[in-house]
């Protein structure tokens, strides 16, 4: 089994879309932290819009899925809540396409 890095897992989470905003996670600013032990498991930090957000549990299922394909052992989702999240957090792709800046 090839070693992950946290490269092949940011890269992977580019293809999980937030279904209501119809853009990736990373560049609307929800990642926060990724780790990549030796054994292939990844820990990610990350947020949501709001703690209420009704997709949590599908984008955390879909993380999770994408990440198997590439070779992850075993997936932890940290979901927090602080910082908050704010469209800043966005890329400026990102910002681009839905704020119009």
């Amino acid at each position: 089994m090839a070693q992950l890095t946290k490269k092949d897992v940011i890269d992977m989470l580019y293809n999980v879309v937030d279904p209501e905003i119809g853009m990736d996670i990373v560049s609307l600013g929800f990642i926060y932290a990724v780790e990549v032990d030796k054994e292939n498991r990844v820990k990610i930090v990350m947020t949501l819009t709001t703690p209420g957000c009704p997709l949590n549990v599908p984008i955390q299922e879909d993380i999770k899925g994408k990440l198997e394909e590439i070779g992850a052992t075993d997936v932890i989702i940290d979901i927090v809540w602080d910082p908050p999240w704010n469209p800043s957090m966005m890329s400026d792709d990102a910002k681009s396409r839905l704020l119009g800046e």
